[in-house]
């Protein structure tokens, strides 16, 4: 019996693990446990007519999102943001129901089902943190020529 054969004899008898123990890295007395979550709940938007949707597909377009949406009810608005390079889908949108009913019965239909094979998420939309009066704009230019170095 080669060297080889009586190694691997060994590790057959060795227990229940055989081969895949050899080349774990895992043993059932270590298992895997996930490192706690330590970020607090966020808090839930105020109910409106304004839902975010995410977890679209890169392929879902806003026809797509507002087709899936009405079957709840009417749908004002639907809006899926897009890359400004390639045109595809960023992963969320926005749909607006006429009624705050009918974006509940929207949230209650499509929240974590499928739309274009992915699952998606459906919820209130948060308002928009009002921007900071300071910096308004883009600082203003030094030079004439738009270049801090001048004519180039």
């Amino acid at each position: 019996m080669t060297m080889a054969m009586r190694a691997a004899a060994k590790v057959a008898a060795a227990g229940p693990c055989g081969l895949r123990g050899l080349f774990s890295t895992l043993s059932s007395t270590f298992p895997f446990i996930p490192p706690p979550t330590n970020q607090p709940e966020r808090p839930q938007a105020e109910p409106s007519t304004n839902l975010f949707v995410s977890g679209l597909s890169k392929r879902t377009t806003t026809e797509g999102l507002r087709e899936a949406f009405a079957k709840f009810g009417e749908v004002v608005n639907a809006r899926v943001v897009t890359d400004r390079i390639n045109g595809y889908s960023k992963g969320f949108g926005f749909v607006r129901y006429a009624t705050v009913d009918e974006a509940a019965e929207g949230i209650k239909g499509m929240d974590g089902k499928f739309l274009d094979g992915w699952v998606i998420f459906a919820e209130y939309a948060r308002p928009r943190p009002p921007l900071p009066d300071n910096n308004a704009g883009p600082p203003p230019r030094s030079s004439p020529y738009g270049s801090p170095y001048g004519r180039q």
